[in-house]
């Protein structure tokens, strides 16, 4: 589907296109033409892999991808191989990430080197893959282990502060010392000074070593000055044979005291080794897009003496100048008079601005140089002989960030990347209110009718999430051109993904196989695929226009919209960040597995990302639950399954081969533990049939459960899940009321479900909409439990169902059987499973029953002085809405269509 062309012909009423906003442009007719080329799906062959924005990436330092396979299709020992759309090969490494029930392959990850050949298709072929001309290679040493790509090598240690001791090219050292630092302070604000840290490496291990991919996995923790041990972190070095860049992905933990503990800067800082003259040394900052800020640490152009056109071309291009011997000599007799700028620095304390000054030297005032909107966290520090070309990923978006270069005139220059800038005001974390007397659960309960905020003291602890951050250090041997730093940056911010073509996710049957391609072959039907395509429009524009970035908000979606004041209720309880809430990552993963277009990708992965760290505890009382939504992504008392759930993040580690998603799907295989240590229903029903046993609710409880152990059987192939998983099915579904039991009591030390004493059947419109109605899909098509299928298929078919059929079977009408639309999904899926036409479209008279009525897509401008910034506005939206509405549509379609 071509977005822009259904953008161009929707009922729009706003005077600034959607598109536009959508990719952050101006309104402005340049901006419309990038806009309308940039949201415009490629065209994917079936059978093939494709870049995911369309066209071969201008820079490629490696590549890793996803790829299905359906059931008894591929082997485990079988090996693969991939070749260009002309039949040439280019090498491939291949890992499996997943398993069919059978044994056979479900899930494979690749890698490619740097700059391989694929033109805009390739395909994946059974046989023997071609060996890279430049294997990379891992050698272990007595206290490290050596990294070499036949480009660059680089040594890491297996203790000490130090992440990388040093960064060789060819036989010339370039870099060293590669390591974290930070700050904190005891206050926010005129706190105690500064008290510095940095990393301490604990363990250092091999997780791959070549041909194409080698992986090397740093455990550690940061230390501070009198000895403290804190915030630790995983970092994973990346190298690519042939490629002549290390990525870095770091991953810390909050283990502080919200109350105590406030960090006023946090990078990565490296030196590079200086053999150039000062006016063959070259300092490189890229702002948006193509802008570039490039500069020498001694200039010669635009001084009162001219030392000639080569010479100065030269310094500008960044090449070698010519000798002094051919300068005027009016300019190299005088050079000692010429300033040095041995410091640079760039912020962006926010996401609309950054500022670039330098200075001579520390005791002397700093010089303005320019300033900008939106800065790439990409920079170059070296010389014509060679330096490092360094960079962030989603640098503004994740601000405060910042970038210094120091004593760029000494024969060793630093480089710190501040992932948090030290200029920024300290980090708080603390909770944002101070309880206003909600002291009882009598009180929270009622504060929740107003606020809609599940308020409890000391559970608004932002004590065990994480936050990761990504980074690329490219080791050069000269300085890189203008036109190349540019693509080098775009490949840092937007890195390489191969994909599938839809046809292909979809007939491998993965994830339930719960989608279809795009049809708009009827009115009906078009209708409902216009309205999809716009829904991801319109929040990727939302993203843009309500600045929805920073530290710990980068990825997350607001949930519900206020229009009077025409803002998302960013400071009102539970109204504000989405945290998951009712899984619009299930509906941003579904609609790119049935289109393959980059936007939806793009909203979909950042989401993973900011969610798998920042909603979920890594360490500390509530680890492996997750938070409620709230106006801090740790703020809500209610600590769940439902939010920290593998259904989410499964989609990302498969389709990408992603580590660090990899490393949280397994921090939560076992979070049913937690399930003993805290009862999400505390606060509503204390009551526990069973004393001395947990409760596991048996909806988004037991879903995220199942998701964790199905996630594990599927990485692993280990039986053990697959027993834990069929033995709760069975128990669910020998339970005389089945899903309509509300809840089971839980060992949380056999990890098995027991069944409580019978009672009235009963429900909870929550219980399927966090990923059960999917999840229960992928258990029937890969398990076979008949008990189960037919408790799932029963509850499915009766609650939208009327009430005189609900009495006839269940001997009452159910109440709280609300969110009719998302659960259309189910009775369609019931529908086809029992092959019953009068279900097919109860199905689809249940999905016309959208609350507030039908829904117009579109958007109206909103000026000052009604706003601050000019904005578009569907208020209707809300984004339990816009997900639940997306997934039964997306289901619906791909169940019933026939009988839409």
């Amino acid at each position: 589907m071509d977005r822009r062309q259904f953008i161009k012909n929707s009922s729009m009423v706003a005077s600034v296109p959607l598109a536009m906003t959508a990719m952050g442009c101006s309104s402005t007719v340049a901006g419309q033409a990038a806009a309308t080329q940039a949201v415009k799906t490629p065209s994917r062959m079936p059978g093939t892999l494709s870049w995911l924005e369309g066209a071969v990436p201008s820079y490629q330092p490696g590549a890793t991808f996803g790829y299905p396979w359906p059931e008894g299709e591929l082997a485990k020992d079988t090996p693969l191989s991939l070749i260009s759309a002309e039949g040439n090969p280019i090498p491939l490494q291949t890992w499996v990430t997943a398993y069919w029930p059978d044994g056979s392959v479900k899930w494979t990850a690749h890698a490619i080197p740097a700059n391989a050949v694929t033109g805009e298709a390739c395909k994946i072929i059974k046989g023997k893959p071609a060996a890279p001309q430049q294997a990379v290679s891992v050698n272990r040493e007595s206290n490290s282990i050596v990294v070499d790509t036949g480009v660059i090598r680089f040594t890491v240690p297996q203790s000490g502060s130090a992440l990388i001791t040093s960064l060789f090219r060819g036989n010339k050292e370039i870099g060293r010392n590669a390591h974290l630092v930070g700050m904190r302070r005891d206050a926010p604000e005129n706190g105690n000074q500064d008290e510095h840290f940095e990393s301490r490496i604990i363990s250092a291990e091999v997780e791959q070593q070549g041909p194409v991919r080698a992986v090397i996995k740093i455990t550690g923790t940061n230390r501070t000055a009198n000895g403290r041990e804190w915030l630790p972190f995983t970092l994973r070095l990346y190298a690519f044979a042939g490629g002549e860049t290390v990525q870095l992905t770091h991953s810390f933990i909050f283990d502080g005291n919200a109350e105590s503990d406030f960090i006023s800067g946090l990078g990565l800082r490296f030196e590079v080794v200086q053999r150039d003259e000062l006016y063959n040394r070259h300092l490189r900052l890229v702002g948006e897009n193509k802008g570039l800020w490039g500069e020498a640490v001694k200039g010669i152009t635009g001084l009162r003496r001219d030392p000639g056109e080569a010479v100065r071309q030269a310094q500008i291009a960044g090449v070698a100048t010519p000798p002094l011997s051919e300068w005027d000599e009016r300019v190299s007799s005088r050079m000692h008079y010429i300033p040095v700028w041995n410091d640079i620095t760039l912020t962006q304390i926010n996401a609309n601005g950054f500022e670039i000054r330098k200075r001579t030297k520390a005791g002397h005032g700093w010089i303005g140089s320019d300033q900008g909107h939106r800065a790439s966290g990409v920079g170059y520090l070296g010389g014509v002989s060679g330096g490092v070309l360094f960079g962030m990923r989603d640098f503004w978006q994740l601000h405060p960030v910042q970038i210094d270069l120091r004593d760029t005139g000494h024969d060793v220059s630093t480089a710190t990347i501040w992932f948090y800038s030290p200029e920024a005001p300290a980090m708080d974390v603390r909770f944002y209110h101070d309880g206003m007397g909600q002291n009882t659960y009598e009180k929270q309960l009622d504060a929740l009718n107003i606020t809609y905020e599940d308020y409890e003291p000391g559970f608004g602890d932002a004590h065990g999430i994480a936050r990761t951050t990504e980074f690329t250090l490219a080791i050069m041997d000269s300085t890189p051109s203008r036109d190349d730093t540019i693509h080098m940056a775009q490949s840092i911010r937007h890195p390489a993904r191969l994909i599938a073509a839809p046809e292909d996710y979809l007939n491998a049957n993965v994830f339930g196989g719960l989608w279809s391609l795009p049809d708009s072959s009827t009115p009906a039907l078009k209708k409902i695929e216009d309205r999809l395509a716009w829904q991801v429009e319109y929040y990727a524009g939302q993203v843009d226009q309500r600045h929805w970035y920073g530290f710990w908000n980068f990825g997350d979606i607001m949930h519900t919209y206020d229009a009077d004041r025409h803002v998302w209720r960013y400071d009102i309880g539970g109204y504000a960040w989405d945290n998951s809430e009712l899984s619009p990552d299930l509906w941003l993963w579904y609609s790119f597995l049935r289109t393959g277009d980059p936007t939806t990708f793009h909203l979909a992965e950042r989401m993973t990302r900011h969610n798998r760290d920042v909603d979920i505890y890594h360490a500390g009382r509530f680890k492996g639950l997750g938070t409620r939504h709230n106006v801090q992504h740790w703020g809500c008392s209610a600590k769940q399954l439902r939010i920290s759930t593998s259904s989410y993040r499964r989609f990302h580690y498969f389709l990408t081969g992603d580590e660090r998603t990899g490393d949280v799907l397994s921090e939560v295989t076992d979070a049913d533990k937690a399930l003993g240590a805290l009862n999400a229903t505390r606060k509503v029903d204390s009551s526990n049939p069973i004393p001395n046993i947990a409760k596991m609710g048996g909806g988004t409880d037991w879903g995220s459960a199942a998701a964790n152990w199905l996630t594990a059987w599927e990485r692993t192939g280990d039986d053990k899940y697959r027993l834990r998983l069929e033995n709760a099915m069975k128990v669910i579904g020998n339970h005389p009321q089945g899903f309509f039991a509300g809840a089971f009591g839980y060992d949380v030390e056999k990890q098995e479900l027991v069944p409580y004493p019978e009672k009235e059947p009963g429900l909870s419109h929550l219980s399927s909409v966090f990923g059960l109605i999917e999840m229960s899909t992928e258990l029937n098509q890969l398990l076979d439990v008949p008990e189960y299928k037919a408790a799932w298929l029963k509850y499915g078919r009766l609650y939208s169902a009327p009430a005189a059929e609900q009495e006839a079977v269940l001997g009452k009408r159910m109440r709280g059987n609300s969110l009719t639309v998302a659960h259309s999904r189910l009775t369609a899926y019931v529908a086809v499973q029992e092959n019953d036409p009068a279900l097919a479209k109860r199905a689809w008279q249940e999905f016309a029953k959208e609350w507030g009525g039908e829904k117009t897509i579109g958007t109206t401008g909103v000026y000052g002085p009604n706003v601050l910034n000019p904005v578009e506005e569907a208020a209707w939206v809300s984004t339990n809405d816009a997900a639940q509405w997306g997934l039964a549509a997306i289901q619906n379609i791909a169940l019933v269509k026939s009988a839409l």
